[in-house]
């Protein structure tokens, strides 16, 4: 049994990826996207008539329309591959905009369901500002399922559980790149067992398990397959093909790093998180405060990239 058919009996394995025919030979159980992933995707040769054809067809619609269009067009293909849920994003110029956010979260929804998709398939990503967040809680309320991404610290997960979110994703590599940029030392997450980004999300995994909050915990953002070993039994950890391929290449033990009853061990203690305490503790963790803004830049870069993108074929 190799290294991926392990980890798949300690955690569920998602695709992270807007390649979907990449994806279809590691049969994941679910598949996230991203503005930048979408962006590569839909410059490939073989996806540009799939990209050509939603952008035509509703070519008298906003550009910000449009995208939404050509975002669910690959959501519907790539659920035709995996048998659970796809994650798609609400667009990233809206994480500080509460209200804005819901209009476009149901917008989505909206458009899988008139193509017969239903809800619980969906799980609409936000960013986990606090904005993002209370999105989120009301999402959630209407039975529209949640992913909250760009990750970077507890108080951002503390605010999320307490959100009822449905699924976090920690960022587990641009945890690690901040780090590592700061002290220069190359974290081995396997053998020195100190690399921050999995210990951040060790400590979320901790936490929502020893306090029986429901919100499942999806590692993302991987640098090194060492990163992904290090968090076997992790809810979910989403991960890139070239990563999945080294998995599945692999024919070495893999060891279950987190588990529930380990987690009832966790000597942390209950945290209150109002929007003060969140916007305080953020603001007060450099790395945290500092990769969750250049998230939200690089993703709204590549959605006016993404922009330009359907401009030029619409004409």
């Amino acid at each position: 049994m190799n290294t991926l058919e392990q980890l798949k009996a300690y955690t569920t394995v998602v695709a992270d990826t807007g390649d979907f025919a990449a994806m279809a030979q590691f049969m994941p159980q679910d598949a996230t996207t991203n503005p930048s992933l979408i962006l590569k995707a839909v410059q490939k040769p073989e996806y540009q008539p799939l990209f050509e054809a939603a952008v035509k067809a509703h070519a008298s619609e906003s550009v910000s329309d449009v995208m939404d269009h050509v975002l669910v067009a690959f959501g519907l293909e790539i659920l035709k591959i995996v048998p659970g849920r796809v994650s798609t994003e609400v667009d990233a110029r809206l994480s500080f905009d509460t209200q804005a956010s819901l209009i476009k979260a149901r917008r989505i929804i909206g458009l899988y369901a008139a193509q017969g998709i239903a809800k619980e398939r969906i799980l609409i990503k936000l960013a986990a500002t606090w904005e993002g967040i209370q999105a989120a809680k009301v999402l959630e309320a209407e039975g529209i399922h949640t992913n909250l991404t760009l990750m970077f610290g507890l108080s951002q997960a503390v605010a999320c559980a307490d959100a009822g979110v449905t699924l976090i994703s920690p960022f587990v590599g641009r945890i690690y790149d901040w780090y590592k940029k700061q002290t220069g030392i190359e974290y081995d997450a396997m053998k020195d067992q100190n690399d921050p980004g999995v210990e951040s999300v060790k400590a979320i995994y901790n936490y929502y398990k020893k306090f029986g909050i429901k919100t499942e915990v999806m590692g993302a953002s991987f640098r090194n397959i060492g990163q992904i070993q290090a968090l076997a039994g992790c809810d979910l950890l989403t991960i890139s093909p070239d990563l999945l391929a080294q998995l599945q290449e692999l024919n070495q033990p893999l060891v279950e790093a987190l588990n529930e009853s380990d987690a009832q061990k966790s000597t942390a203690a209950r945290i209150d998180m109002s929007e003060s305490a969140f916007r305080l503790a953020l603001n007060n963790e450099a790395m945290a405060i500092e990769k969750l803004s250049e998230g939200i830049r690089l993703f709204c870069i590549d959605t006016e990239k993404f922009a330009t993108l359907i401009e030029q074929v619409r004409g």
